[in-house]
């Protein structure tokens, strides 16, 4: 532990975190010291007769903003080097924060101030970002039970602490049971079908002759799509999902059974002290979506809609499967592999034959050539910054001006240690305080194949298709215009209208005019041929049937594991999804499929009662693309709508008010139907 606090990093007055010198002993040190002092101004605060807006917001946004700069760095950190010290050190400092932001959320001293301002007189004239922000401190007291008694309120701050390590726990499961596994091949010919690249860095691996893959994202989904050998596609298939389960090759070592059962019973028990009938209640009191009801109607409707066409669509893939290689039976470790041939016999197309036109630099090059013709800003590297992997990069943003606005890390390649999956993330936000003024700064992390001896990173359609979801969000988060960091960027905003920007941007992978900009041969510079093109585009619409089944069933199950939750019958996880998948799905599962032991979004991650979030934003998403497609993809006065209304403004008015104020009107399902290849 440091001498003193003066030699922590973390407490240091940093712009950008001090990546070099972190230590996992300087995590709970910072956090304690950050915490004792936030104690001593709440208190001056409580004590203070009746402190006016900036004496009581400023304060209060300040030590919000004190505590997420000392703990953005720790948490991101055990996310991308996931030590047994950084792990150590993040549970403890989570621990540590959630008491304390439970403490602060049931302060009825701070409640009654805030209820004051409310009350005022001169209320409803004090800018909307204020009255927001006023607002939504007083809806989150109640929701951390400042009205509950003393005996109620302890309980409630107990199950809060033991819900933040449960999901720390569940997160470091997934991690390492994906981590742990591999399969060793011997015969070339089973790796018949899987990319040049892949295969160099497998023989790479391998202590002993022959080829080791791993269960790495890239891996997994080139042998899904790709591997030829389907004993092989079913030895992955098992691999992933039964990770962090009671069943499949590692079966117990990691299990999650009894944490998710343990996460269900406390978010039950959380949302009835403070009044809900369920944890899905008390999730959408934040949200855009008015009830459980109204969401559940929104996912059954969109159900009977796709259900028939996703049924026709599997047909054809037990059809091809027959013709091709005499399947009798079509098993969920086929369905990517036929999927992917009959998209190159359909369209004449297969991502093999695209990659070559996508390596990581063009692709940037592409995406910030997007940004800035829609949004007026310009992004250049900074070389030198401190960070915590020699392959992460770092980016300015500047205005029209060319002064910064905003910056981000790149952190693009998967390794071990490294969390799956694709996020953007909060280093530090926009802030305009007195005696803080600070840009924000994002993180961007990928999980692509990294670039192999002989050639470049080069990226499948799908990965470029994420870049482009994840810089969605990082732009909300750095185009912001709003000075109080509760309400800046993607902060405040609902948590269903958090995929708007990401899902719009997806949008741009598949025009012309965007991709003349950067999909061009890494060897030859030749554009993308026009039939590629068309192949491209005529697919994007492929299975999509299917593919909204498959989220409709994990936005179902997510929905009626939280509202329909029986403390007599506890969490019923695997009976709850049987029945979501026998009423929604159309691809029969084998009984040890164990999905939900590694659903990070809902066990680890923000989106507990709400993975619906994402059908509902690609509604938003959807919709709001329409105004380019009548317009022109790149015209400007709508780009700069666009950021003007969604971006620049964050959380500072409700979703829906800044949707009507860039579209003109409420949203439609029928582009989202549409999208997807579905009859309206």
């Amino acid at each position: 532990m440091p001498q003193s606090n003066q030699d922590n990093p973390l407490l240091a007055d940093w712009t950008l975190p001090p990546f070099a010198g972190l230590k996992p002993r300087h995590a709970v040190p910072a956090v304690e010291s950050v915490i004792a002092d936030g104690r001593a101004r709440v208190a001056g605060l409580r004590d203070a007769e009746s402190p006016d807006y900036e004496a009581l917001v400023m304060p209060m946004e300040a030590l919000g903003e004190r505590l997420h700069r000392v703990f953005s760095p720790i948490g991101h950190l055990n996310a991308v080097t996931s030590t047994a010290g950084w792990r150590q050190a993040h549970q403890e400092c989570l621990a540590r924060l959630t008491a304390f932001e439970t403490e602060l959320g049931q302060d009825e001293a701070l409640y009654t101030r805030f209820q004051a301002l409310a009350r005022a007189p001169d209320f409803g004239r004090r800018p909307p970002v204020e009255r927001k922000l006023v607002n939504d401190a007083v809806r989150d007291f109640r929701l951390s039970g400042v009205h509950l008694g003393d005996a109620d309120k302890a309980r409630f701050s107990d199950i809060m602490q033991r819900l933040s390590a449960l999901g720390a726990c569940f997160e470091e499961h997934v991690l390492d049971a994906t981590d742990a596994w591999s399969t060793d091949v011997d015969d070339e010919a089973r790796l018949a079908g899987l990319p040049a690249d892949l295969v160099e860095r497998a023989a790479g691996e391998a202590d002993r002759p022959g080829w080791r893959l791993s269960l790495d994202m890239p891996t997994f989904l080139a042998v899904m799509h790709h591997g030829r050998d389907r004993s092989l596609r079913r030895e992955f298939y098992e691999a992933w999902v039964t990770r962090a389960s009671d069943e499949g090759p590692d079966a117990g070592r990691f299990d999650n059974s009894a944490l998710m059962e343990e996460t269900l019973a406390f978010r039950h028990e959380a949302a009835r002290l403070v009044g809900y009938g369920n944890y899905a209640e008390y999730s959408l009191a934040t949200k855009m979506a008015p009830s459980p009801e109204a969401v559940s109607a929104f996912l059954e409707d969109l159900a009977g809609r796709a259900r028939p066409a996703a049924r026709r669509q599997l047909d054809e893939l037990a059809a091809l499967a027959r013709d091709m290689d005499g399947l009798e039976r079509l098993e969920p470790w086929d369905v990517n592999y036929y999927g992917e041939r009959l998209r190159e016999r359909r369209y004449e197309i297969s991502e093999e034959a695209l990659r070559p036109y996508f390596p990581l630099q063009q692709v940037l090059d592409g995406l910030f050539d997007v940004a800035g013709r829609l949004f007026g800003v310009r992004i250049v590297e900074r070389e030198g910054v401190e960070s915590w992997h020699p392959d992460v990069r770092f980016f300015d943003v500047l205005g029209e001006d060319g002064e910064p606005v905003a910056g981000f890390y790149l952190d693009a390649y998967a390794r071990a240690a490294k969390r799956s999956g694709a996020w953007m993330d909060v280093a530090t936000n926009r802030c305009r305080l007195p005696g803080r003024h600070q840009l924000p700064v994002a993180y961007l992390t990928c999980n692509a194949a990294p670039p192999g001896e002989s050639v470049p990173a080069l990226f499948t359609h799908d990965e470029v298709v994420t870049l482009f979801h994840e810089f969605g969000h990082g732009l909300h988060h750095m185009l912001t215009r709003v000075d109080l960091p509760s309400l800046a960027g993607i902060e405040g905003v609902e948590w269903d209208a958090v995929e708007l920007p990401s899902q719009f941007l997806e949008n741009w992978c598949w025009q012309r005019e965007s991709l003349d900009r950067f999909a061009r041969h890494w060897r030859t510079g030749e554009p993308l041929p026009e039939e590629l093109f068309e192949g491209l585009v005529a697919s994007r619409r492929h299975l999509g049937a299917l593919q909204m089944i498959r989220q409709l069933e994990f936005a179902l199950f997510d929905l009626e594991l939280h509202a329909r939750y029986d403390p007599d019958h506890g969490g019923r996880v695997m009976e709850t999804l049987g029945a979501v998948r026998e009423r929604v799905a159309v691809v029969e599962h084998p009984d040890w499929n164990r999905f939900p032991h590694s659903f990070s979004h809902i066990f680890g991650g923000g989106y507990a009662a709400g993975y619906y979030s994402y059908l509902w934003a690609e509604m938003l998403a959807a919709d709001a693309f329409g105004l380019f497609s009548e317009r022109g993809v790149f015209d400007s006065g709508a780009g700069r709508a666009f950021r003007d209304e969604i971006l620049a403004v964050g959380g500072s008015r409700p979703a829906m008010e800044s949707f009507l104020a860039f579209r003109g009107r409420e949203p439609e399902v029928a582009a989202l139907l549409e999208l997807y290849g579905i009859a309206a």
